[in-house]
């Protein structure tokens, strides 16, 4: 099987992490179920890595925490949406969470739609041409005339 690399990462601070994180946690593994059983039958499997970000890295780079990446590609680059941030919780403290902008919609927890979507994508660019269809039993010469 092919894998197909989705990526997400949160901050985790304490053991805890955000609402909106926590929330895209969930969207993210119900994704990649729906992915595994969309694609296996393509032979391409989701492998979901998820990278815990803590508080110092938070602090320098907000904008890294719930954010995905499909296919080595961010979410967004394959969905043509665009990032931005929004105030979150204690958790985050005054740092800004990043959110996702997309057809004058703002998600705060990632969609699994969304990122099933995007998968599927990216995984279409991974599927070649078609081998072509042998000739039915009623076609004995193989021109094509089904």
């Amino acid at each position: 099987m092919k894998p197909l690399s989705i990526v997400w990462k949160r901050l985790v601070t304490e053991g805890q992490t955000c609402p909106r994180c926590g929330s895209t946690q969930h969207n993210v593994s119900a994704a990649v179920a729906t992915l595994e059983s969309v694609l296996g039958p393509l032979g391409i499997q989701p492998v979901l890595h998820t990278e815990a970000i803590d508080a110092a890295a938070f602090r320098a780079a907000p904008a890294e925490s719930n954010r995905i990446w499909i296919d080595g590609q961010p979410m967004e680059a394959w969905l043509g949406a665009s990032a931005g941030n929004s105030p979150c919780c204690e958790v985050c403290g005054d740092l800004p969470c990043r959110t996702m902008e997309l057809d004058g919609h703002t998600y705060e927890a990632i969609p699994e739609e969304l990122i099933v979507k995007a998968a599927m994508i990216a995984a279409a660019r991974r599927i070649g041409p078609q081998a072509s269809a042998p000739a039915s039993s009623c076609c004995p010469t193989s021109c094509g005339c089904r």
